[in-house]
């Protein structure tokens, strides 16, 4: 069985994970949700990217974690990927959870919608930190009145160095075994960087949830299942 080291998106800690959780122990698999510095029970952690990048590091190595699947959700991509890198044969494979994947030398917000400077302002007119999610913002994702609740009131603001900073990435990302999962209420395709992955590595394999930006949410038997089958193939 494997060790499944999961780490959510912007504003959520490792309680994101919970319903996941219960249904990968079920299946025996070894869990262990991790809270990036500067969120929730962290949040008076001061944390930049490489901080994150860390915080997963060490998780792998104070378990002493081998068969490790690495599973970032949204942002947390980018800093899964880049441990991803640096834990060495200890690493079975990497799932994105429609996801950011690092890309050396560019941050979270030089892919932003409408350009890096929009987000960089609006950080920095809350403080240095990115401001959570509102419950209208949530809707269209198929997810219930109750888990936007959920997820609204354990949201904390995210620091925001962490998007701004670039990822470093020692070799190609493609070296990775890797499994992206695209959630189709967020849109049909992966970005063009992923959709290139997967074009050229064989070792990168699509997988499709016909569900919102939140699968553990929304969907969390389903996303449990789909974990399971990428640790097998791992």
């Amino acid at each position: 069985m494997a060790e499944f080291v999961l780490v959510a998106g912007a504003w959520l800690g490792s309680w994101a994970w919970d319903e996941v959780v219960s249904e990968l122990r079920a299946a025996g698999h070894g869990t262990h949700p991790v809270t990036l510095s500067g969120l929730a029970e962290k949040r008076d952690v001061r944390a930049g990217q490489q901080t994150h990048v860390q915080d997963i590091v060490d998780e792998v190595e104070r378990h002493d974690l081998h068969d490790v699947v690495l599973v970032g959700h949204s942002y947390s991509g980018i800093p899964v990927g880049q441990a991803g890198m640096r834990i060495g044969d200890r690493l079975a494979r990497v799932v994105f959870v429609d996801s950011e994947v690092p890309v050396d030398g560019k941050s979270f917000a030089s892919g932003w919608w409408n350009g890096p400077a929009a987000l960089e302002a609006t950080i920095t007119g809350n403080g240095g930190f990115w401001a959570p999610l509102t419950a209208a913002d949530y809707e269209g994702q198929g997810l219930t009145d109750e888990q936007i609740a959920r997820i609204v009131d354990g949201s904390t603001p995210h620091p925001g160095t962490t998007l701004t900073e670039p990822a470093v990435l020692p070799r190609p990302l493609g070296e990775l075994p890797a499994t992206y999962i695209k959630c189709l209420l967020d849109g049909d395709e992966p970005k063009d960087v992923v959709t290139e992955l997967l074009a050229a590595e064989e070792h990168w394999e699509l997988v499709k949830m016909d569900t919102g930006h939140w699968p553990m949410f929304s969907r969390p038997r389903e996303l449990a299942q789909i974990l399971h089958r990428s640790a097998v193939r791992a």
